[in-house]
């Protein structure tokens, strides 16, 4: 036993200096965060001693959504869309004697979806489905406050929209660069599905570049990011966020047999939703850009085989357009387009997505396959028409109000029409108009209080010299030529 005392000695030695280590260092103890508004970066610090650590190449554990979650929660937002169905009522007394006055009932119809704010003074990035038809939108906040929010424009091609509060100081989520979102990788779905406010799942990225055919536009671009994080009714419109806590995408629809989750659901890509902001924001309307490729295919080995390609992926070029910026560079008929400004294209959701990024005027370069070389050419883009001009749309922030966007019309438009002068409702949004006429979409403005108006910059002008009261603006729809009036309030 004599013999075993010094041993004991140095083990106890041991494990106390041990014991002491771990204490001492901080090992076990959990961090703590902190976060803030806008673009302060996330810090962690133990015990208040070390200094703050930037999360940009931070790599979570794949069971670690806390950080996600905090950064996520506060900057998602549910939306009601309130639409005011008008009913037409018919009294049987009157009918009986050939009478038919007819009562207007109106009844609310009452939706919700989510939002992902992207700037502290109040914009909102949202689905366009969310708030295609409302009338009236109201926002409600993580913090429970509520607002009405005005619509500042949509994009139905991507089934985005932007909407805006008047708040300021919000918590916002940044956008990532979805270009590095991978299958496999976990990610967070944050929204109000079934109402339930702020509820977060998750998943993992399943598939990338999923072309759907769900959005129903002449020009729609669909390049979804798939995940298995669980999405249901209500989510629309809300945030897909990677494990640092920025955004990779705004969760849009779901496939599924019953209207319900069903294992998977899809999301526009953050560098389609930051263009497409970026453009609202700025012009007020989105500015498509086209490469000016009428047809193509998405090749694969067995028309690889048939065509004698010696490459499997691309998209095969089998039509242009003469005004197009393709064949202008020339890209020729037969070319497999491979990249896109470095970027690998895999089919043509791909290929319109890395186009639609940009506006007509911008140059990007192509990589084709041509007679088993690879030729780089530089193409500018243009609009469906052609043209490299940007066309704005007259938007300000009475308009905002109002919820319309307002095109002058141009002298063919006027001479077809039969009119000497003209402003066209392109689009209505929720605002003062839906809410106080039932005026539609494309009624051709030419009266403005029985005064004629000859653009949309003078309509505006008009308005805002008024300031306030009544405003009565008169006009016609297409192929009618009888005349309408409406009154709203200033």
């Amino acid at each position: 036993m004599k013999n075993l005392v010094p041993y004991a000695l140095v083990s106890l030695l041991v494990s106390s200096l041990t014991l002491g280590i771990y204490h001492f260092s901080g090992i076990g103890k959990h961090p703590q965060f902190s976060s803030g508004h806008k673009d302060d970066s996330l810090a962690m610090t133990v015990n208040n001693s070390m200094p703050k650590y930037d999360f940009s190449n931070w790599k979570s554990g794949p069971a670690d959504f806390l950080l996600a979650a905090r950064m996520a929660t506060p900057a998602v937002v549910h939306i009601k869309s309130i639409q005011t169905v008008t009913r037409r009522v018919y009294d049987p007394f009157y009918d009986f004697f050939g009478m038919r006055p007819q009562e207007q009932s109106p009844k609310q119809h009452v939706s919700s979806g989510s939002g992902v704010i992207i700037s502290s003074d109040g914009y909102i990035v949202t689905n366009n489905h969310v708030i295609k038809d409302a009338d009236e939108l109201a926002v409600t906040l993580n913090d429970n406050r509520t607002y009405n929010a005005t619509v500042i424009g949509t994009d139905p091609s991507t089934d985005l929209g932007l909407i805006k509060i008047d708040a300021d100081n919000l918590s916002i989520l940044e956008l990532a660069d979805s270009d590095l979102a991978e299958v496999g990788q976990w990610v967070l779905a944050v929204g109000n599905p079934f109402s339930l406010a702020s509820t977060a799942t998750a998943g993992i990225v399943s598939a990338i570049g999923r072309d759907l055919e769900i959005i129903k536009d002449q020009m729609a671009i669909e390049s979804f990011i798939q995940t298995d994080a669980a999405v249901n009714p209500g989510n629309s419109g809300g945030a897909l966020v990677n494990l640092e806590g920025k955004l990779i995408g705004v969760n849009t629809a779901i496939a599924s047999p019953t209207g319900t989750y069903a294992g998977y659901a899809f999301a526009v890509p953050a560098n389609i939703v930051k263009k497409v902001v970026s453009d609202l924001k700025q012009y007020g309307t989105v500015q498509r850009a086209f490469l000016g490729v009428r047809y193509a295919q998405n090749l694969d080995g067995t028309i690889a085989q048939e065509k004698g390609i010696e490459i499997t992926e691309g998209v095969l070029v089998e039509g242009l357009s003469d005004n197009g910026g393709a064949a202008k560079a020339g890209i020729q008929v037969g070319d497999v387009i491979v990249t896109i400004d470095g970027v690998k294209i895999k089919n043509d959701a791909r290929l319109r997505e890395l186009v639609g990024r940009n506006r007509p005027g911008d140059t990007i370069v192509v990589e084709v396959y041509r007679d088993k070389k690879i030729e780089i050419l530089n193409v500018q883009l243009t609009d469906q028409e052609g043209n490299i001009e940007i066309n704005a749309s007259e938007r300000n922030e009475l308009l905002n109000k109002l919820g319309v966007e307002l095109r002058t019309l141009s002298p063919e438009e006027l001479e077809r029409i039969g009119a000497e002068s003209g402003v066209l409702i392109s689009k209505l949004y929720a605002g003062k108009l839906r809410q106080e006429t039932s005026i539609k979409e494309n009624f051709i403005i030419i009266k403005v209080n029985e005064k004629k108006v000859g653009s949309a910059e003078e309509l505006v002008q008009m308005l805002e010299n008024q300031q306030k009261g009544a405003v009565e603006i008169s006009g016609f729809y297409p192929r009618s030529y009888r005349l309408y009036s409406y009154t709203f309030e200033l």
